[in-house]
């Protein structure tokens, strides 16, 4: 069956004005013209479906691009999912929602987000993981501590980088290492996707104590360290026992 774009938003629960908006990020494939007239069919409203139905378990419309293109296997999905929404977390929030439940100005969240130190999720209007409560919550104690705001913002972007790279290196190594393999092994999909996840949410779990207690550890050190009027000794050369060279 044929439709006019009118009758295929109809038939898909959306506007024209999204089909079209799909149509230039190449979600949907060109209908078939016919003079000024415009005709789709039933790839075009499966394929609206299967949109909407990706939407719901929170994927944005680049991973979707992906799904329906082929780059991501549908045994990625509950993968995807969870890294899109991992479960049991609350819904995300507005910039305002969380500068209200925070307490820290709106202005100066903005700021926070621009140094890295926050990740607002895609979306219209951005939102933020409303863990991202609690680590403004902190932040403020710091401040309330007596330090800078510049010297806050300062550790946070350097904090942020490492962080980045440090993940970016844990993620490349989950699929060139477990990943790849998997899909390219093959088998039961439910299996697979169920491996997958798995596997990502014990790196995710063993990412977040190892980088913690790390960290942690280090700061200590130093604060040691300052009270005892030395440098601090800290990663592979304190490990080995040896004595750092001149700077």
């Amino acid at each position: 069956m044929e439709y006019r774009i009118e009758e295929l938003a109809r038939r898909a629960g959306a506007g024209v004005d999204t089909i079209r908006f799909y149509q230039g990020r190449g979600l949907l494939p060109s209908p078939r013209r016919e003079g000024r007239v415009t005709w789709y069919d039933d790839r075009h409203l499966q394929r609206m479906r299967r949109i909407r139905e990706l939407q719901e378990r929170g994927f944005s419309l680049g991973v979707i691009a992906r799904f329906l293109s082929g780059e991501l296997a549908p045994s990625d999905e509950a993968l995807v999912a969870a890294v899109a929404a991992p479960p049991g977390d609350p819904a995300p929030l507005t910039a305002e929602e969380l500068a209200a439940r925070s307490g820290v100005p709106l202005p100066l969240l903005l700021t926070l987000g621009q140094t890295g130190l926050l990740h607002p999720q895609e979306g219209d209007p951005p939102r933020y993981p409303a863990a991202d409560v609690e680590l403004l919550t902190v932040g403020l104690r710091v401040l309330e501590a007596g330090i800078p705001l510049a010297e806050l913002l300062r550790l946070g972007e350097g904090f942020a980088r490492a962080s980045d790279q440090l993940a970016q290196a844990a993620v490349d190594c989950f699929d060139r290492y477990v990943r790849e393999p998997l899909q390219r092994a093959g088998g039961d999909p439910v299996e697979l996707s169920r491996r997958l996840t798995q596997s990502f949410e014990a790196l995710l779990e063993a990412s977040a104590t190892l980088v913690g207690r790390s960290f942690t550890r280090s700061l200590l050190a130093h604060a040691r360290a300052r009270a005892e009027g030395r440098e601090a000794r800290t990663g592979p050369l304190a490990a080995e026992g040896a004595t750092p060279g001149p700077a």
